[in-house]
């Protein structure tokens, strides 16, 4: 029988489950309690009505669908997979069918151990990646043939774009010579490079007065062009329509007029054929898609760059270098970050931020599990399946515009190619219509001999493939056949069993601290939970194996989950209409000044080029001003951490007619909410400028407060921060830009998806390779918004500025928190300042930081975004235990320091500056004034649990006066 003293509890509510965001949200009711009580607030709404001020507090809920269940949520994604066609992808044009062996996909892309790390700015707890991006290094000198690689870029047209913008720094045309007319010289871009390429290189030209020149390179540079002056040439190999051709002779034409030559390079074909850098190229640019990573929509994938070693300095985004610890111990470390933008800020290399760290750990291994053997086994079938189509549409009387070829075909059928494109596309096979009477068809690691009989028979062709391949000969040219040797190294020869690649993907993984282990408190990062229900869609086939050129009718699915996403980033925002093209936060940043400035020239306000920026603001909102042809003026921030609004006054009315656009970041860069910002904004609108809000901290007003409705003309959000979206390492990132109507005509569009762009005409060309970015992982963010619904995203938004409160008036007692709103509050982060005891006792940031890895924590942001503080972003994740765990790890610290500086400890033989320390620490004599256990064992480090660091505190100068940044030669390792 029933107990009638137990609640009957209704059908509904046990079917209703746990709400997710209970699942997301870490602190329960009772925790939240006992936080606002040691906060001083009775709930998360009162708290937040002191916070936030009046002047932006959102009225009405959002207005989103109901928060609804895992399970749910999954059953509407798999009805939108369903609604996507995944047909072979033999459309080519840089992306292309590839096989990601299953033990990277779960040891790797589905492991949060590798995909919810950050960028490795702690290198003693990233040696893992860090080694992971060395071999991707290594593996893009190698078969480029030029000496030195970056650690990722977006994708292969930004990565063209930023060679472009290298060659114009380091150009002696450029840099001395000019032009007959008087200018620099233009950019040549050979006819046949991809589409995509073009226009992303033409969106990023035109606002720096870059003037880019397409031609027919074939034949060498025309006389016309070379009279005009030429600092940089660009040459897709093989081509887009698939020709291979000898390119030193227009390199060596390019070089006698002073150009720098970069060729955009498709790396499986390079097994097989001679390097860019044996052609007497400078830089080489490409995607690393087809090295396992699945095509996704568009993205996330690995741009590269590598260049010649006299460019090395110059390199755009991440490097990674080999250094050496305290001990003399091999390390790694990102190298040369005083290229960085918050250094240099308008003046740095890039806007580059994020990258693609993920993305580029997946290509590298591919390259680890393969080996050379078994790429150039790849490569070789590729070729061959591209060879018998060729050879099988000859013989039916189809013309093959080009004798070499790699694994690209272009068919001359005159008035049919449309025909042929559906014949093929009803057997399953998408092909690429070029125009009226050209077909192209490429082949890749996933073409079947099922796929060719589908295309010959699109192009009424019959044959048998065993017959055609015993007839086929090779197609490469015998003068461009590789003769050097590439993955030499013996990382690319010894993990290839699954059990030894299983093994060594464990051990780099182990070395590593990401949010699998915990807490990664980093100011203006957002390091919250990514949900495995979030994660799961993105590997699945029908989302993962879509051709981002494939027909609209074939992603109505995708389309859909876009739709719903670019709306309801609107509604959350207030803003107008959304653009989910851009890849990162930075490009979201360039494509929503890009349409700042579009707007002013329509409306005739072509003077408008003055960009104010506040002197705390992230460094890439000055980079990307400078990329989209504005000049930047400076605005001084007071003593409290607010814009100087008397400066601000001054600036724009010295500025006022030539003022384009305001960029501030809110919640200010200080982790303040500042209640001047509608002021501001009215009165950068009265001068006749624009408000650019930058979304990095929006973690602290989704649901309480909307940027388009309290003043802001165009923010660009961060999805790998507010919406889940992991951190990767380092990348992927996803960078939407939002804009209110009257930007909206000027966001990106595309070439070859119209569907992508505003649809008017008046576009400012896209600012990523593919239509829609990094579609492939937007899953991600639709399905956080699903499950949380307006309330959970208002609730998230409420716990995080509590965390961050609590943390805040826990360590306050110890460390002084530099900045606050009214009430002493802060939004969703704090930055305590550590400039007094370092002035008292010689302990620095870095000791304190460094220090906390031995107490198993990830440091919070250094030194940004004031010089000698850390700035503490705990995001609404974290349970109590947890952000507790870490205010007693500090509080705890800060009591080592005071040792220091009672001279209990000696300044220079402590602890801290001793930090981190490993285990092979322990085994030697030990004449340190403090002991072992003090120094591992720290208060509250469970043995049992404990986090070694694999190396001591790096030597960062080292590494930068020794740059190398390949994989180090075996003997290296040695003792």
């Amino acid at each position: 029988m029933t107990d009638p003293t137990v609640p009957r509890i209704p059908l509904a509510e046990l079917e209703a489950g746990v709400p997710f965001a209970r699942r997301h949200i870490g602190p329960d009711a009772a925790e939240q309690a006992k936080m606002l009580a040691h906060v001083g607030y009775g709930s998360l709404d009162e708290l937040t009505d002191a916070a936030v001020p009046d002047s932006i507090r959102s009225a009405a809920a959002l207005a989103l669908p109901p928060a609804r269940t895992e399970a749910e949520v999954l059953a509407e994604l798999r009805a939108l997979a369903g609604r996507n066609q995944v047909l072979a992808p033999m459309i080519g044009l840089g992306y292309y069918g590839t096989f990601t062996p299953p033990v990277i996909l779960r040891g790797v892309m589905e492991n949060p151990a590798w995909y919810t790390a950050y960028t490795p700015y702690q290198p003693e707890i990233s040696q893992g990646r860090l080694e992971a991006l060395i071999n991707f290094q290594t593996m893009v000198a190698d078969l480029t043939g030029l000496p030195t690689s970056g650690a990722s870029l977006l994708d292969e047209g930004t990565a063209a774009a930023e060679a472009m913008a290298l060659s114009r720094r380091v150009s002696k045309r450029a840099k001395g010579g000019k032009g007959a007319k008087g200018t620099e010289g233009v950019f040549l871009v050979d006819a046949d490079t991809f589409p995509q390429t073009t226009a992303v290189l033409g969106t990023r030209a035109e606002p720096t007065g870059v003037e880019v020149v397409v031609a027919d390179l074939s034949d060498g540079i025309p006389a016309e062009i070379a009279e005009r002056g030429v600092f940089g040439v660009l040459l897709q190999y093989p081509g887009a329509s698939g020709a291979v051709r000898d390119l030193r002779p227009v390199i060596e034409q390019a070089h006698g007029l002073g150009a720098v030559v970069t060729v955009a390079a498709d790396l499986l074909a390079l097994t097989v054929l001679t390097s860019p850098g044996a052609l007497g190229a400078d830089i080489a640019v490409g995607t690393t898609q087809r090295f396992g990573v699945p095509m996704g929509f568009g993205g996330p994938h690995a741009g590269y760059m590598a260049v010649r070693d006299s460019y090395a300095r110059n390199l755009p985004g991440r490097l990674v270098g080999v250094s050496v610890d305290a001990d003399g111990d091999l390390a790694y470390r990102l190298a040369l970050q005083t290229r960085e933008q918050h250094i240099r800020r308008e003046k740095a290399t890039s806007n580059i931020c994020t990258a693609q760290v993920l993305l580029a750990v997946m290509a590298g291994m591919y390259a680890v599990y393969h080996g050379p053997e078994g790429l150039e086994r790849i490569a070789r079938r590729v070729h061959r399946y591209a060879a018998v189509l060729a050879e099988g549409l000859r013989a039916a009387g189809v013309e093959i515009v080009h004798e070499a070829y790699f694994d690209t075909l272009t068919a001359r059928v005159p008035g049919r190619a449309a025909e042929v494109v559906a014949a093929a596309r009803d057997a399953g096979v998408n092909l690429r219509q070029t125009n009226a009477d050209l077909v192209g068809i490429a082949c890749d690691e996933t073409t079947t001999r099922a796929g060719l009989s589908a295309v010959l028979a699109a192009f009424g062709a019959t044959a048998d493939i065993e017959e055609l391949d015993a007839a086929t000969g090779e197609a490469l040219p015998a003068a461009l056949a590789r003769t050097e040797p590439y993955l030499t190294h013996p990382v690319f020869h010894r993990h290839r069993s699954e059990t030894g690649m299983l093994r060594y993907l464990r051990r780099l993984a182990d070395r590593d601290y990401a949010l699998d282990r915990g807490m990664i408190p980093l100011g203006s990062c957002t390091m919250k939970l990514n949900a495995t229900t979030e994660m799961e869609p993105v590997t699945w086939p029908e989302f993962a194996a879509l051709h981002p050129f494939a027909p609209a009718e074939q992603a109505q699915g995708y389309l859909e989950l876009i739709r719903g996403l670019e709306e309801q980033l609107a509604e959350v925002t207030g803003y107008d209409k959304v653009s989910l093209q851009p890849n990162a936060g930075s490009q979201g940043e360039l494509a929503g000044l890009l349409a700042v400035r579009a707007y002013h020239r329509a409306n005739g306000d072509t003077g408008r080029t003055v960009c104010l920026i506040p002197s705390s603001a992230h460094g890439t909102n000055a980079a990307s001003a400078v990329m989209a042809g504005m000049k930047v003026v400076v605005v001084g921030t007071g003593q409290d951490g607010d814009v100087d609004v008397d400066d601000l006054r001054a600036k724009i009315e010295q500025h006022r007619e030539q003022l384009a656009v305001l960029m501030v970041t809110y919640p200010s860069t200080h982790g303040v909410f500042e209640d001047n910002i509608t002021d501001i904004c009215a009165a950068v609108h009265d001068a006749g400028g624009q408000v650019y809000v930058d979304g990095a901290n929006l973690n602290a007003l989704v649901g309480l407060a909307r940027p388009g409705r309290f003043g802001a003309d165009v923010s660009h959000l961060n999805l790998h921060k507010t919406f889940c979206i992991p951190h990767g390492g380092g990348g992927p990132g996803v960078g939407p830009v939002a804009v209110r109507a009257h930007l909206a005509p000027y966001l990106p569009g595309h070439p070859l998806q119209p569907a992508a762009g505003p649809g008017t005409g008046t576009g400012v060309g896209p600012v990523s390779a593919a239509p829609w970015g990094s579609a492939g992982i937007l899953p991600i963010s639709w399905t956080y918004v699903r499950l949380m619904g307006a309330d959970g995203l208002k609730a998230a938004t409420q716990q995080a500025v509590l965390s961050a409160n609590y943390v805040a008036r826990r360590l306050e007692p110890h460390y002084p928190v530099l900045y606050a709103g009214p009430g002493g509050l802060v939004a969703h982060e704090c930055i305590i300042d550590l400039r007094p005891l370092t002035k008292e006792t010689g302990v620095s940031v870095d000791d304190i930081a460094k220090r906390l890895i031995d107490y198993g924590f990830h440091a919070p942001t250094m030194s940004f975004p004031v010089a000698g503080t850390l700035m503490i972003e705990p995001t609404e994740s974290e349970d109590l235990a947890e952000l507790d765990r870490f205010c007693d790890a500090m509080i705890a610290i800060r009591a080592e320091v005071d040792k220091v500086a009672s001279g209990q400890w000696p300044a220079g033989d402590n602890p801290l500056v001793n930090a981190p320390h490993t285990a092979a620490a322990l085994g030697g004599e030990w004449e340190h004034p403090y002991s072992r256990q003090e120094a591992v064992f720290p208060a509250g480090v469970s043995a049992a649990d404990k986090y070694w660091p694999p190396v001591r505190r790096i030597d960062g100068a080292y590494g930068d006066r020794n740059l190398v940044c390949s994989c180090p030669p075996p003997d290296a390792y040695d003792d």
